[in-house]
């Protein structure tokens, strides 16, 4: 419990945030300006810009949504491109990657875990796990904020990756972080590639805001490898996204209905989606919006809500309540049909 600061009434939310989701759904403009202040007290120290630079005179990116326009001195937001002296320099390109990897025994504790086909015909072999350094979101629950210390990852050419993939008991690439998106041109190429010289899977875990010429790319790339695409909805409402993310999921949504094409080739399930039970924020009706915006497409995709665990920015919240869980899975059920709940190993010291 908590102190709003709008409402000025005791509230069930992170402290750290301030704001309780019934300020952030009525009186959107002021929540988002409290959350801009909390995000830029983040970034300042990991030395990342406060918000996605828009320069009169900048460079553009348009590797995400984002679309920066970078300023003489200034980084773009993903903290791997920065303009120095006019000239736009970027830690990352199509050949060589900000990145770690590791082997992951199958079966891994991938998203897709749950109904992927990789346990019956990977068993015994490895997931490639790639963890991308930098991100195009700047999420208060973040899970994997090592992912800012940029300066930590390993620069990897993309003929190393390839060696490493390349390997008779690899049976899947999967790519997460961070997010992909900020290094997108690297993984269409590593993944172009790899496919000429053996068959693989190829799988992402990302938060879909990427350019989306490019994740038509990825959107080919999966399908041929018969892979996943998993996209991490936290947020329906646009309002409550950017208060926790610092950024708009209107492209993350738009992106979704593009790999939803997809779907159409297919002969398994290519697309699924995750939600985070963040305690106070994200709830039944929230789960019931995006529910709704999944069966849209196709009722059957898979879609999993993940057991929230106190991490980053919000660690002074509990684990997600049993109550919230099941009230969210029975709320995603009614226009779903493949339903999952993740993390539920927390639930032993959920209140």
């Amino acid at each position: 419990m908590g102190l709003c600061k709008i409402c000025k009434k005791e509230k069930f939310i992170s402290e750290n945030l301030g704001i309780c989701i019934e300020c952030i759904r009525e009186n959107p403009k002021e929540a988002i300006n409290i959350s801009i202040q909390v995000h830029k007290k983040i970034r300042e120290r990991y030395n990342l810009p406060p918000l996605s630079p828009k320069s009169e005179k900048g460079i553009k990116c348009e590797i995400c949504d984002n679309k920066c326009v970078i300023g003489a001195g200034e980084k773009g937001y993903c903290g791997l491109r920065e303009n120095i002296n006019g000239v736009l320099k970027s830690k990352v390109s199509s050949d060589y990657g900000v990145l770690d990897f590791y082997y992951d025994p199958i079966p891994t504790n991938c998203c897709a875990e749950w109904f992927c086909e990789a346990e019956k015909y990977g068993k015994g072999k490895y997931n490639l796990a790639v963890f991308f350094y930098g991100c195009s979101f700047d999420c208060l629950f973040c899970q994997n904020y090592s992912h800012k210390f940029i300066e930590k990852g390993e620069i990897l050419k993309i003929e190393q990756l390839i060696n490493y993939a390349n390997r008779d008991d690899v049976y899947c690439v999967c790519f997460f972080g961070g997010s992909p998106e900020p290094q997108l041109p690297f993984v269409i190429k590593f993944s172009e590639e790899i496919l000429t010289k053996r068959e693989i899977r190829i799988c992402f875990e990302w938060n879909g805001c990427g350019n989306k010429n490019l994740v038509r790319k990825i959107g080919e790339v999966v399908l041929k490898s018969k892979g996943v695409i998993k996209f991490d909805l936290k947020a329906f409402d646009e309002n409550l996204n950017i208060v926790l993310t610092g950024v708009s999921n209107k492209k993350t949504l738009e992106n979704f209905k593009i790999i939803g094409e997809f779907l159409e080739k297919s002969d398994y399930p290519l697309l699924t989606a995750t939600t985070l039970l963040v305690p106070g924020y994200i709830d039944e009706t929230e789960v019931e919006k995006i529910a709704k915006f999944i069966s849209t497409l196709n009722p059957e995709i898979p879609y999993s809500l993940l057991i929230f665990h106190p991490e980053f920015y919000m660690n002074d919240l509990p684990i997600t309540p049993r109550e919230t869980v099941f009230k969210c899975y029975e709320t995603a059920k009614r226009y779903l049909k493949n339903v999952n709940i993740g993390n539920l190993h927390l639930l032993k010291w959920a209140p």
